[in-house]
């Protein structure tokens, strides 16, 4: 009645249980440790340029660069089943009456933040390797991670849009958003509300500001 395949069947069926069960209990730890993320983000230089805001663009359009200082403490999302933190920031604005969109939102510029455990899975030089390893070393999270301080930081991409014209555009605001990949369970967002332990993002949005129009040339000169 029992032969070898179904014996195998049973014991495979136990095991998967068991993984399964042991991977609910460590996804659900999480919401034992609490979350306290905080961020503080403000423009430092604004320019509207018009080119080929790509090396691939087939036309020239309106583009906006958005450098901008950046101080966030987001170490409480490293806990021992963290893999990884992706960081990223937004420039957001209301989009013009009729338009397709309630908000139009670009990202300008992002990062990813291993934890020790998973060093070894970033695209980073053997020194850097080493340098993260020495100081996580001893330690179950280095209370370095998660912490950012960028000072005029330039963006890593510029801002356009489907019509081509960004210059004189209000109301626009940079938003900090951040993604923590756990080793075993389901990905989070920043919250908008508190839930539990984890508390919303303290700040990360910054005061509206307005695009600037584009320089002209000075027609007067060289007359």
């Amino acid at each position: 009645m029992y032969n070898s395949l179904t014996r195998l069947q049973n014991v495979f069926g136990f095991f998967t249980t068991v993984a399964f069960v042991v991977g609910a209990i460590i996804a659900a730890s999480d919401f034992t440790a609490p979350r306290t993320p905080s961020a503080s983000i403000k423009p430092t230089n604004v320019q509207v340029v018009k080119g080929r805001p790509h090396y691939y663009s087939s036309k020239k359009e309106e583009y906006a660069i958005i450098k901008f200082s950046l101080d966030a403490d987001l170490s409480s999302l490293f806990t021992w089943n963290t893999k990884q933190l992706f960081v990223y920031v937004t420039a957001e604005w209301p989009a013009v009456d009729g338009g397709a969109n309630q908000t139009n939102k670009a990202v300008i510029w992002d990062a990813i933040i291993t934890s020790p455990s998973s060093d070894h899975l970033a695209n980073i030089g053997p020194a850097t390797l080493k340098k993260l390893r020495k100081s996580a070393a001893g330690k179950s999270i280095d209370p370095n991670r998660g912490k950012l301080s960028l000072k005029n930081q330039r963006p890593k991409y510029q801002i356009t849009h489907p019509s081509g014209k960004v210059a004189k555009t209000d109301d626009v605001t940079l938003r900090v958003h951040y993604n923590v990949q756990p080793w075993v369970g389901a990905l989070t967002w920043n919250q908008d509300v508190d839930f539990a332990m984890w508390k919303k993002m303290g700040q990360g949005i910054s005061k509206a500001f307005s695009l600037p129009a584009i320089k002209k040339k000075d027609e007067t000169k060289g007359r």
